[in-house]
């Protein structure tokens, strides 16, 4: 079994930053499928881990760090996910995003087709890890930032 159903954790876990407008939350029954879908997709435990979505000039910045520095299987199972998103990511793979948050995620489509445009850096940090995402086209940098905003608002991000 991949994961537990934690249906509360990825809204209080996941948090990113931009405008007043990416602030706003989906319904809690939307989170609430979100979290139930994210539970299936992610290997690692929702409730023990954060989620931080934050657009960048060029791009953004998507950081997953255990909530205790020294859980070291959360941090490995952190390592693992995010290397092997960055791998289907960078093919145009976004399957694991649509199983959680639909087809038609706002976004999506220009990632999909402009992926091979993207580069994308996978980074460990002490907690977890990190994926960079940069383009130079202002179309896929829009892209990604509304594909980070519709992340923090299905998964009921606060701020950062």
């Amino acid at each position: 079994m991949r994961k537990r159903l934690i249906l509360l954790a990825l809204g209080a876990a996941c948090s990113g930053s931009g405008t007043d407008r990416d602030r706003s939350q989906a319904s809690p029954e939307r989170r609430a499928e979100v979290a139930a879908r994210g539970a299936q997709v992610m290997p690692f435990d929702l409730s023990k881990t954060r989620h931080v979505f934050e657009s960048q000039p060029d791009g953004g910045l998507q950081t997953v760090s255990a909530l205790a520095p020294t859980d070291s299987q959360q941090i490995r199972l952190i390592r693992e996910h995010l290397r092997t998103e960055r791998d289907r990511f960078s093919r145009g793979d976004f399957d694991d995003p649509m199983a959680i948050h639909g087809h038609a995620m706002p976004g999506l489509a220009e990632l999909r087709a402009g992926a091979s445009r993207i580069a994308l850096e996978y980074t460990e940090t002490a907690d977890g890890a990190r994926l960079r995402y940069r383009a130079t086209e202002a179309g896929l940098i829009e892209a990604l930032h509304r594909w980070f905003a519709a992340q923090r608002m299905d998964h009921g991000a606060a701020g950062s």
